[in-house]
């Protein structure tokens, strides 16, 4: 079997700079309200609806850096397209301890991924309380707008002026501070539900065991199914698949030691390390358990890390799973400055495919793309189905790690492949497929995306059409202003302004 390892280093020359590329890395303070004017071809008209974008707007407070990003405050931007305009809000989401560090002008919290409280050691000891900072994704389902981080409740918010409404806790079914993950699934025809969509979720909670829960919200917002299972070992998962009859976690072979964070020495994230010798496990739970069925199956894999995956669908006895796969996980250090990352240094992530025979128990695995690659994207409609489009936010050469500044389109069927790239001044966020009304086809839509523009420090809205990436952006919608790079966000056809 194939490792995950990329088999050659890149010897072309860097398509970036580390300076151009720190510029993403600025906290953004101000918050704005404006209709966007600075254009580079048309919106099509046909596009309407609002994309909404979570992640970290804040990399310091007042001054004071924090060790990771993914500490950073939660921060939503709200671009909606409407006859053949857009506008664009961004809102802090105001959590508790955004609040109390904002009037405080200080850092008040330890961040899961190593920001720590001023005064050392003495001042971290035995503290475990972490800041929910609701910065991971935002969903607009059963008409609440939800911004999402895997560790703690939801904050739902108003999807028009976003502003924070509270915590959510579905009618009571989650329990306050009980985790609801920040990647869920949509479903886009559940047999449970005669054939409604629904949105599957899941939380962790982990320790020498770790329990799964499985969460099920139908279309009014509703938690309408949930169970937990317990499975043996540390997880470390940020991301699952479904199938229209499972819930497929990927167990990354890692271990916590959790004395260094309880002694106030390091962040929780930087106790996890990498055991590259140890398989990763599959744990395959089925959505709809019946009385006396096996609650999960789990099956093993060569070791590698995982966080993200594209999809999941049934061939027979199989199931298929293409997902992005790193050699390693890239350990957070105490000491280190995430500005500074040596991306060669560092095997990039690559997409796989693993084909699981769950009769047999039996695991094998291919290379579909060692391009450098991350943030995957496919039709709605096609989630735990057989699909044949994805897209995926890439690096601009063929070979080698580098930050991502391009959009690489694959016909899995075909094995086409179509990239654009805003290298070398560009850098690429999460792609989103939106589909053109009326569409027959399944790439007959647009590609979002933010992109960060390091020479005029501001961030593009940029609309590709999902069927032919040669053309170039549909258009490209200049901001005044950057946002900083951001981690996950979703599209919906409702008009907020």
């Amino acid at each position: 079997m194939q490792s995950f390892k990329t088999q050659e280093k890149d010897t072309l020359q860097k398509s970036y700079t580390r300076e151009d590329w720190q510029g993403g890395y600025q906290s953004l303070t101000q918050e704005y309200d404006y209709w966007i004017d600075d254009i580079e071809g048309e919106i099509p008209l046909e596009l309407q609806g609002t994309l909404f974008r979570n992640g970290p707007g804040l990399l310091d407070v007042n001054g004071q850096s924090i060790h990771h990003p993914f500490d950073g405050d939660g921060m939503i931007s709200r671009i909606t397209f409407v006859n053949g305009r857009a506008h664009y809000r961004n809102r802090f989401v105001h959590t508790e301890g955004y609040l109390a560090e904002k009037k405080a002008g200080k850092i008040l919290h330890r961040g899961v991924f190593g920001t720590q409280k001023p005064g050392g050691w003495l001042a971290n000891i035995f503290d475990f309380k972490l800041k929910n900072i609701a910065n991971t994704n935002v969903i607009y389902w059963g008409n609440k707008l939800l911004a999402l981080w895997e560790a703690a409740e939801p904050y739902r918010l108003d999807p028009k002026t976003l502003e924070t409404l509270g915590r959510e806790y579905f009618n009571g079914v989650l329990s306050e501070g009980e985790a609801f993950g920040a990647h869920p699934r949509f479903d886009p025809s559940c047999e449970q539900d005669n054939g409604a969509p629904c949105l599957v979720n899941f939380s962790i909670k982990p320790g020498l065991s770790t329990t799964i829960t499985i969460f099920e919200l139908n279309l009014a917002g509703e938690i309408v199914r949930k169970h937990a299972h317990s499975v043996p070992g540390f997880c470390f998962i940020h991301d699952f698949v479904i199938t229209p009859n499972y819930c497929i976690f990927f167990q990354n072979p890692v271990t916590f030691n959790p004395i260094p964070f309880a002694l106030g020495l390091r962040g929780a994230g930087e106790c996890i390390k990498v055991q590259p010798n140890q398989p990763t496990k599959i744990i395959v739970i089925p959505r709809f358990p019946q009385p006396g069925q096996e609650e999960a199956k789990i099956l093993e894999v060569r070791s590698g890390f995982i966080f993200h995956h594209i999809n999941a669908f049934a061939v027979g006895e199989e199931i298929l799973i293409d997902s992005i796969c790193y050699d390693s996980l890239p350990e957070v250090e105490p000491e280190s400055d995430f500005r500074q990352v040596d991306f060669e240094a560092i095997a990039p992530g690559q997409l796989w495919r693993f084909y699981l025979n769950l009769k047999d128990g039996t695991v094998e695995c291919k290379l579909i793309e060692a391009r450098c690659c991350e943030f995957p994207t496919i039709h709605p409609a096609n989630v735990g189905r057989a699909y044949r489009y994805l897209y995926i936010s890439a690096a601009h050469a063929a070979t080698g790690n580098a930050p991502l500044q391009a959009l690489l389109k694959i016909d899995l069927e075909s094995g086409e492949k179509q990239l654009w790239s805003a290298a070398p001044r560009g850098f690429m966020g999460e792609p989103i497929f939106v589909l053109r009304p009326g569409a027959e086809k399944e790439d007959d839509g647009w590609i979002l995306a933010l992109v960060y523009d390091a020479a005029h420090h501001r961030s593009d809205v940029v609309i590709l059409d999902a069927s032919d990436f040669d053309k170039g952006p549909v258009a490209r919608l200049h901001l005044k202003h950057h946002v900083p790079y951001g981690l996950h966000g979703n599209f919906t056809p409702e008009v907020f302004i």
